[in-house]
């Protein structure tokens, strides 16, 4: 348990034009164009991949991480999003100490695995603990895209199912907030297992009426939209976030179909009821706020 410090996100450099999508570490084959600018940083400028203006960095930073031209939202890193929505002081992290193996011996995965600790300072591709959001106390977890893709191994799986039994056990409202690739390929079907165990433990809760939101935000894709990330009481989301199974370029492929303009962003998901809110980031804490007090007066969990 503990406290932290927010570390800056890095952006794309200026000089540099690369068609690599480096968050490939223990992702699914899902048409991911988030965060390509993990392995290059400039120190003062980023260019925004919707609409190319160059633009000061402290400008997007003081900005809540959205481009000040089109308002285009860059990633937030978990803490970042702590940051955002949880009160101030309020936040206690749980089981840190919680770290991957390679039960199944796949090549280059230790090594890939220490990268990702050392590069984000964290042992899993997720956060979890309790907090409050004006003053209501929550348990929540938010996954990490910076590490491996936010990909979804084994103590990714555990800690997000502890996460939920928290707010069983405590009685709290519980929020998992979601940016991955999918489902861990190096872990195999001890990854896969976790879909199955995370959308079990969510049952428990709602059986026992404690309210569970999911905010699933650019990217959410793979075994994370097939399990928990869908199976919100709300399912809260951000403008123009990607959020399927298999990528858009994947489907058409498959199916020999052009898509519908749009296909699996979050305007397009909340229109066939896949998505039921979908709220500026600078808006989100409010939201939050207004459904968990709605969903917590009278209870009698």
């Amino acid at each position: 348990m503990g406290f932290f410090s927010i570390k800056k996100k890095k952006y794309v450099t200026l000089t540099t034009t690369t068609n690599e999508n480096p968050v490939t570490n223990g992702v699914t084959d899902n048409e991911i164009d988030q965060n390509k600018d993990d392995k290059l940083s400039s120190p003062l400028w980023v260019k925004c991949p919707e609409c190319n203006e160059i633009i000061y960095k402290e400008d997007i930073e003081s900005n809540l991480n959205k481009c000040t031209s089109c308002n285009y939202y860059f990633y937030m890193s978990p803490q970042e999003r702590i940051q955002l929505l949880i009160d101030d002081t309020t936040f206690v992290e749980f089981d840190n100490n919680l770290c991957s193996n390679d039960p199944l011996l796949f090549p280059e995965y230790t090594d890939k695995y220490k990268i990702a600790v050392e590069k984000t300072e964290n042992n899993s591709a997720v956060l979890s603990g309790t907090g409050e959001i004006n003053k209501i106390k929550v348990s929540i977890a938010i996954l990490n895209f910076a590490f491996m893709g936010g990909s979804m191994g084994s103590v990714v799986g555990e800690k997000i199912t502890r996460a939920i039994e928290r707010g069983y056990n405590e009685n709290i409202p519980v929020i998992v907030i979601s940016t991955s690739g999918g489902a861990r390929m190096q872990e195999g079907i001890f990854s896969l297992m976790q879909m199955a165990k995370t959308s079990s433990s969510i049952e428990r809760l709602k059986d026992k009426g404690i309210p569970f939101i999911s905010i699933p935000l650019n990217p959410t894709t793979g075994g994370i939209t097939a399990s928990f990330a869908m199976l919100g009481d709300f399912n809260i989301t951000e403008p123009g976030a990607l959020i399927g199974f298999a990528g858009p370029r994947v489907i058409e492929q498959t199916i020999k179909q052009k898509l519908p303009e749009g296909f699996q962003k979050s305007e397009f998901l909340q229109k066939f009821g896949m998505i039921d809110i979908i709220t500026k980031r600078e808006e989100m804490k409010e939201t939050l706020t207004k459904l968990l007090t709605c969903t917590t007066l009278g209870r009698d969990w």
